[in-house]
């Protein structure tokens, strides 16, 4: 039966909380109670909602990550002291689907989400650093910056028409100066922050990693340095994953991760393939073997394992002596 609700282990003490988050309003379901309602996405909502726990035990809220909706949620309900954890919407689309809820509405997706909470038990989060959330925008829009340079940059040696090329040329210069600006404004704020500088001058001692990949790691992968190696490699989408069936064994691939991240690193592992004596003579060594794609991508996937060890140790990266 499509929707059927799934079997509850803790049913009549513990609260799941389900919340769909949108720009002005929230959908929240609290299971196994079956309440239901709706509150806005502000300051005052937000009160409201915590209202609205008292006289439960609130076990978790589940929330999906949106692209900056979810993080006064987020914020205001970790600081009243209670467990939030932030899934990805295609996690909780999957498994609406196999639960047999095909429809799609805001409430029911608030409904799945507690329901997933109760089922899966997704690990609760706090928030990052509201520095580090202003950082991620800026970055965001520099990267934003940079692929419309390179289009416009194209569109200028492909036209045939001077008047039209001189325009983009006129539109190249101010979109360089505002990609100028925001690099200055990166810098100046990592330098405002101890902890942020210190992260951001154990990256750029990486010989491959620059100012704007390491810039990139640190609001893209907060995580570093507080995780393992092999998690550090599967949140950057580097990790190989098994395709296994039977007596059949599958090709490795990667997949999943944050996608802007691993862009960043590409041109990371091809500078530390050149540059850096220890990933060079690893690039070498194995592309002796495998193909040149792989090769650069065991690179990129050594570099986020290093500064994730050097970020753990707090420690500057040094050669290796033989």
């Amino acid at each position: 039966m499509q929707g059927k609700e799934l079997p509850g282990r803790s049913a009549g003490k513990e609260v799941y909380v389900g919340i769909d988050v949108c720009k002005d309003r929230l959908d929240v379901y609290l299971h196994p109670v079956g309440r239901k309602f709706q509150v806005a996405n502000t300051d005052v909502g937000l009160k409201k909602l915590k209202r609205q726990f008292e006289g439960h035990d609130v076990a978790l809220v589940v929330i999906e990550a949106t692209a900056k909706y979810h993080r006064l949620t987020q914020r205001m309900l970790h600081a009243a002291g209670f467990r939030v954890a932030v899934i990805n919407p295609l996690r909780s689309r999957l498994f609406a689907q196999a639960s047999g809820q095909l429809a799609k509405t805001d409430p029911i997706d608030a409904r799945m989400l507690a329901l997933y909470g109760e089922a899966l038990s997704p690990k609760a989060t706090a928030p990052v650093p509201e520095i580090v959330e202003e950082l991620q925008e800026i970055v965001r829009t520099r990267q934003e910056a940079t692929a419309d340079l390179t289009a416009l940059k194209n569109r200028r040696t492909a036209s045939m028409v001077s008047c039209v090329r001189r325009e983009l040329g006129r539109l190249i210069k101010n979109l360089q100066a505002h990609i100028e600006r925001l690099e200055v404004e990166i810098g100046r704020r990592i330098k405002s922050d101890p902890l942020l500088e210190r992260r951001y001058q154990i990256l750029v001692s990486i010989p491959g990693i620059g100012p704007i990949a390491a810039a990139v790691l640190l609001v893209g992968m907060s995580e570093l340095g507080s995780c393992s190696g092999k998690a550090a490699a599967l949140l950057a989408g580097l990790a190989p994953i098994a395709c296994d069936s039977g007596a059949r064994d599958g090709k490795r691939h990667i997949k999943g991760g944050r996608g802007f991240v691993r862009n960043v690193l590409y041109m990371a592992g091809v500078a530390a393939a050149r540059c850096n004596p220890d990933l060079k003579a690893f690039y070498q060594r194995l592309s002796a073997t495998y193909p040149p794609k792989y090769v650069l991508t065991a690179v990129m996937r050594k570099l986020v394992v290093l500064a994730n060890t050097l970020l753990k140790e707090d420690r500057l990266w040094q050669p290796v002596h033989s």
